[in-house]
């Protein structure tokens, strides 16, 4: 789910405004795998299935890679931050090497469509880089060298980059990736869509997923297409089988595409200092231009988003000469306790309905290998990871703790926002300004916009009933729970809910 007219669009759906569109599902139909959600894990999944011979239908409430996968900095690396010395210390070697390599595998699976389908999408290779600014950091750099070595990786410790300001140490490794995503994504729904029975439908929301009986059943709000299989690939899986939405934690951060007066970085880079900083290439217009990121935070757990985005350009305008900010754009993505993606069945004893979710702010890599491990299992193909990322995985020691500190959070949340209303009415509210408020003898959820009109729903997220709160910078209603979000008249954006949020009438 998600949309390619969020306030603030990402430079990947700016420089597609003019994708082709898919038709919408017309009446009930049949085929051999449903895949729910056109991003990158199950645009990945669906053309390998339909390589196998598979007809395959992918549904997507919105556009294609409109969503989540049109928000990402597009990185395709497996330098994902400082993650192999602790994968090394919860799972063992063989286990941090099977997240290594998965990822590994799944940027070759990018470059290998890319080519098999001809699709057009700034693929170039390029160094990656996990680097600090911090002095105290450095102990921590050279750990992290040392645990990609370890498992076979070609890494390396450096203190030369090509930003304009010095690093006191980074680890490098060479031969990483970078593209456009939504150019990639919309070229493999044009190789799923049509043919030998497989079909891309968009604006076709999925309501609901059954795996009674023989079959799989999925209600759409266009019909019903029952499967073999069912492939969920929305970010969070919006059923609440299988936990997910308490086995992660969802988080926004923030980008910025901008001209340089000066030369643009080639190489990929994520510090690890507080608040992190990301930065890559990118072309625009026949131009090269750079992608700045950070600011993370818990989604809806932020008072002014704004603010986030302007202590990214102020730290950006302070370290890179800047001609011009082109676009401005925030991310969502979701943390799982114990930092591996889930890959498999919704649940134990499910093996029809399957999930990928998880990827913790690297779908790009992680998404792609999800797709390989989906459509390896429905195949019948063996996986050398997907124990790995196994849905059912059981690991107390490397999750207990997260586990009962966000879930915790979320228990905050829901009781102590409900709590929190504002004594004043919707006629206080200045045009701009949002709050949930007490209006008659119910709460409402009030918006008025830079017009004056005002957009009232109930505050009540459909997914689990947690309160939502006001996204300044992208006029939406978040959900501080799990990480739903809803536009300022309560239609859904991101899952897991799928149902809108109620329309209030008030007096303005």
């Amino acid at each position: 789910m998600g949309s390619r007219n969020e306030t603030n669009p990402s430079l990947w759906v700016g420089t597609t405004r003019e994708a082709p569109r898919f038709h919408e599902q017309h009446g009930d139909m049949d085929t051999d795998v449903v895949v729910v959600g056109a991003g990158i894990a199950g645009l990945t999944a669906a053309a390998l299935l339909k390589a196998d011979g598979r007809r395959v239908v992918v549904v997507e409430a919105g556009r294609v890679a409109a969503g989540v996968t049109g928000y990402t900095t597009a990185k395709l690396t497996v330098l994902h931050g400082l993650i192999f010395d602790d994968l090394i210390s919860a799972f063992g070697e063989e286990g941090a090497g099977k997240y290594a390599n998965a990822n590994l595998a799944g940027m070759a699976t990018v470059a290998d469509l890319a080519v098999r389908h001809g699709i057009e999408c700034d693929l170039e290779r390029r160094p990656a880089y996990t680097y600090t600014t911090d002095s105290a950091m450095v102990d921590k750099i050279n750990a992290e060298v040392s645990a990609a070595q370890r498992l076979g990786l070609p890494a390396e410790f450096t203190t030369a980059t090509d930003l304009p300001y010095p690093v006191e140490g980074a680890i490098r490794v060479d031969d990483q990736a970078q593209f456009h995503p939504r150019r990639y994504c919309i070229g493999l729904a044009q190789a799923v869509d049509g043919g030998a029975g497989s079909a891309i439908f968009e604006r076709t929301r999925a309501l609901s997923i059954s795996d009674e009986g023989d079959r799989c059943t999925v209600e759409t709000d266009h019909g019903t297409i029952t499967s073999d299989f069912v492939i969920q690939a929305t970010h969070l899986p919006f059923s609440d089988t299988g936990g997910f939405f308490a086995r992660s934690h969802p988080m926004r951060s923030y980008a910025l595409s901008a001209r340089l007066d000066g030369p643009v970085p080639q190489g990929m880079y994520l510090s690890v200092d507080s608040p992190s900083r990301s930065v890559r290439s990118a072309r625009m217009d026949g131009e090269e231009v750079v992608i700045l990121g950070g600011e993370g935070h818990k989604v809806g757990q932020d008072p002014d988003t704004r603010e986030r985005y302007a202590a990214l350009e102020e730290w950006s305008r302070a370290e890179f000469p800047i001609r011009s900010i082109d676009y401005r754009w925030s991310a969502q993505d979701y943390v799982p306790v114990d930092h591996v993606p889930f890959v498999g069945p919704v649940s134990p004893g499910r093996d029809r309905v399957l999930v990928a979710t998880g990827f913790k702010k690297w779908g790009m890599s992680n998404g792609s290998a999800a797709g390989v491990m989906l459509a390896d299992r429905i195949a019948g193909r063996e996986n050398p990871y997907a124990d790995f990322f196994d849905t059912n995985r059981l690991n107390p020691k490397q999750s207990v703790k997260e586990l009962v500190k966000e879930n915790a959070n979320v228990v905050k949340r829901f009781i102590g926002d409900r709590l929190r209303t504002e004594t004043r009415s919707v006629a206080d509210l200045a045009p701009g300004e949002a709050a949930v408020l007490v209006e008659g003898t119910e709460r409402v959820a009030a918006y008025r916009d830079e017009a004056g009109a005002v957009h009232a729903v109930s505050p009540v997220c459909t997914h689990m009933g947690c309160t939502v709160t006001w996204n300044t910078a992208e006029t939406t209603w978040d959900c501080p729970c799990h990480g739903s979000r809803f536009t300022c008249d309560g239609a859904v954006i991101q899952g897991p809910a799928v149902k809108d949020l109620e329309r209030k009438e008030v007096g303005g």
